[in-house]
């Protein structure tokens, strides 16, 4: 039998969207020279998202060029959270690394990322010098402080596709919808720990963007999604408790306050809409109660099989050698040999 190939220790992936590079052979050379000077074995895995016949044929033209990497062609526009999931789950590197399907960086900076990987779980890069005209700035700096505001992070550029993890990264993180854009949040909610890098943002990465109203409102939505999974995930009954609580205050307030004034001033309460805005306020605020309630229900029954938390190394006493093995210096009472030993996880990133 033929003795198979050991699997490369990089498996790059690189999703093919609504926006990419015009030469996609060009594109693919220069990521190839940046990955192969590191010396490391590689795969290059290319997820196209949905039917893109001339993207298709640009690679299938590398390919009969002798070129050696994998299409994924998926069969409608899933999004590019669900393009990488895809190339993801066909790839078989110990290192991961992501890259857009056009220039933002110049290919050179890429080594960066991997030589981080030494000292962090996944490092993403951030365009240094940043180019833009003052309202893309604005825009920019806005996103990102409401971002770092309500999670908690310092991140600068999550709008930047390149990326490095380690392969545990992913296998612990969902990505569905448009979160691939909060990956780096994602993972520092399960402890990985992450790292910008600073690179060299691509000539070719120069032009502004408009986005229409309704992207603004996705983005606004897709934050609250990540605050919520971040903090309330495990204790629904603190976020829709609290709601609940401050709603069904403000009804009981105003009740008491038209109840003291039909008492005391004998106002008629029959035809007065706070009346009505109070009960519903009352039973709003009950029924955001109970939601929480049911969701602490649902997390209680499945608590067993869910894990919150991640094991980084473990210390522990090693088993008992020969007592000829063991030095002088024993202690009275303890097996010979069983001296406490460092059995730190490989490799040293956060593991399950």
């Amino acid at each position: 039998m033929k003795p198979q190939a050991a699997p490369p220790s990089l498996s790059v992936i690189v999703p093919i969207g609504a926006r990419r590079a015009a030469d996609l052979g060009a594109l693919y050379r220069e990521y190839r020279a940046s990955i192969a000077a590191t010396g490391a074995t590689h795969e290059f895995i290319f997820v196209l998202d949905g039917p893109r016949p001339e993207e298709r044929r640009a690679l299938e033209t590398l390919l009969r060029a002798g070129e050696e990497f994998t299409i994924v062609n998926l069969t409608r526009n899933f999004g590019e959270a669900a393009a990488l999931t895809a190339g993801f789950e066909r790839s078989s590197g110990g290192t991961i690394v992501t890259l857009p399907a056009y220039q933002q960086v110049e290919p050179g900076e890429i080594r960066k990322l991997l030589a981080a990987l030494s000292t962090t779980d996944l490092a993403i890069g951030y365009r240094s010098p940043r180019h833009g005209n003052a309202l893309d700035r604005v825009r920019r700096s806005a996103f990102h402080g409401l971002v770092n505001f309500v999670t908690g992070a310092r991140l600068r550029d999550l709008g930047c596709g390149v990326r490095a993890m380690r392969r545990q990264v992913l296998e612990e993180i969902d990505l569905y919808g448009d979160q691939h854009r909060f990956m780096p949040i994602l993972a520092m909610r399960l402890g990985f720990r992450v790292s910008e890098i600073p690179m060299r943002q691509s000539m070719q990465d120069r032009h502004g963007r408009i986005y229409r109203p309704r992207e603004y409102v996705h983005h606004l939505l897709d934050l609250f999604s990540i605050f919520f999974l971040m903090r309330f995930t495990k204790k629904p009954l603190r976020f829709f408790g609290m709601l609940g609580a401050v709603t069904f205050g403000v009804g009981a307030v105003l009740i008491a306050y038209l109840g003291m004034d039909r008492v005391l001033f004998s106002e008629p309460l029959a035809d007065r809409p706070a009346l009505l805005l109070a009960a519903l306020l009352l039973v709003l605020g009950m029924q955001i109660f109970a939601l929480g309630l049911l969701g602490e229900l649902i997390i209680f029954t499945h608590a067993r099989g869910l894990k919150d938390y991640r094991v980084e190394e473990i210390i522990q006493y090693p088993d008992a050698v020969a007592a000829s093995d063991s030095g002088s210096d024993c202690v009275p009472g303890e097996p010979a040999g069983a001296g406490p030993e460092m059995r730190p996880t490989a490799p040293p990133a956060v593991t399950a």
